[in-house]
């Protein structure tokens, strides 16, 4: 069966069940890619490099040649290393082998480097589909995506209220939920950074974002997500998205400050020392001098509530401002009471408000 084209609302569908190989070249598919592909290069960078100069500077011809001389010595490793992608899926899914090798396959532009690799795998005998418009399509759609308007409920509340434990308990009950956090790999604050991975480019990021928006409102539930500036660490929430997050309703879990503290300092406060105080002293000039001066000396001299206490408040002030530069806040606005900082307060969330 010869090599399909599909487009993109096809392709991922697809990708949830058959592997999708990425053949642009390692630097591309390390800036961002489409979510779970697996990176299959058809040239390194430098190959890539000197193939787009001869297209550039001699012919279209002459770059094809250079690029089969790279090509042809490549092929059967190719070959083996897609098998193993399916081999690998196929064990962790827990599988049984296909007796139909599906792969999905992409470049950036849906060119020769998808063509190529798509021809070879076929040629071998896998069923190949290839992303119509290439990575360059999926980009155009994914920012598409955040133009479109969604059913969010948005959960808030001073830090250290829990939040995200309440979005896992609403996941693990099988409500429909965006980590935006997890996905950006940063907790939102000044220690947000502190033992978490690195974060994705904020292309990657919004790669992710736009694949779960896209399933998630198939479903035809609500999406929680948590009340966020637009910047988390070092990225930027689509603006567009992060306005309508602000006018969606506020579910604000309404828990007393010493609570929060608790939670706060067993939290944080078993953190490398060195790498709080560097966090504090990152927020100095928001944070104001004597207070910097105060949470730092508390932190040197163990004194780990006094400094959070000093932090907690400072952060109470700046989401309260931003809380209240939400247009219509009155009618957005859902208190939920809660005793004390617990996963469990998913449960008020659910009820008839």
């Amino acid at each position: 069966m010869p090599v399909q084209k599909i487009h993109i609302e096809e392709f991922l569908t697809l990708a949830k069940q058959h592997p999708v190989l990425d053949v642009r070249s390692p630097g591309e598919y390390l800036h961002a890619h489409i979510p779970s592909a697996h990176s299959l290069p058809l040239f390194t960078d430098e190959e890539r490099k000197v193939v787009g100069t001869t297209y550039k500077q001699q012919s279209r011809e002459q770059a094809i040649k250079i690029g089969l001389d790279y090509f042809g010595i490549k092929m059967r490793k190719m070959v083996e290393e897609a098998e193993s992608i399916i081999a690998n899926r196929q064990r962790s899914t827990g599988k049984e082998a296909s007796l139909e090798k599906i792969v999905l396959v992409h470049c950036w532009r849906g060119g020769m480097r998808s063509a190529a690799v798509a021809w070879l795998l076929d040629l071998y005998g896998f069923k190949v589909y290839s992303l119509a418009g290439g990575y360059k399509a999926f980009r155009n759609w994914a920012l598409a995506q955040f133009e479109k308007p969604y059913d969010l409920h948005v959960l808030g509340g001073f830090t250290g209220s829990g939040k995200t434990y309440v979005l896992e308990a609403l996941h693990n009950k099988k409500e429909s939920v965006i980590n935006l956090e997890k996905i950006a790999s940063h907790k939102g604050s000044a220690f947000g950074n502190i033992g978490m991975p690195k974060q994705p480019s904020p292309e990657m990021f919004e790669n992710i974002l736009a694949v779960e928006l896209f399933f998630l409102s198939q479903k035809g539930k609500p999406i929680w997500v948590e009340d966020e500036s637009q910047r988390i660490g070092d990225i930027n929430i689509p603006i567009s998205f992060w306005k309508q997050m602000r006018k969606k309703p506020l579910y604000f879990l309404d828990i007393p400050f010493e609570e929060r503290l608790k939670h706060i300092v067993a939290e944080y406060g078993k953190l490398e020392k060195e790498k709080l105080i560097n966090s504090v002293v990152r927020i100095k000039k928001r944070l104001g001098g004597l207070e910097t001066k105060e949470a730092v000396l508390a932190l040197i001299e163990d004194r780990v509530e006094d400094s959070f206490r000093i932090l907690l408040g400072y952060y109470d002030k700046w989401y309260l401002k931003g809380m209240h530069n939400r247009e219509g806040l009155e009618a957005l606005l859902q208190k939920i009471p809660c005793a004390t900082v617990h996963e469990s307060n998913f449960n008020q969330l659910l009820q008839p408000h």
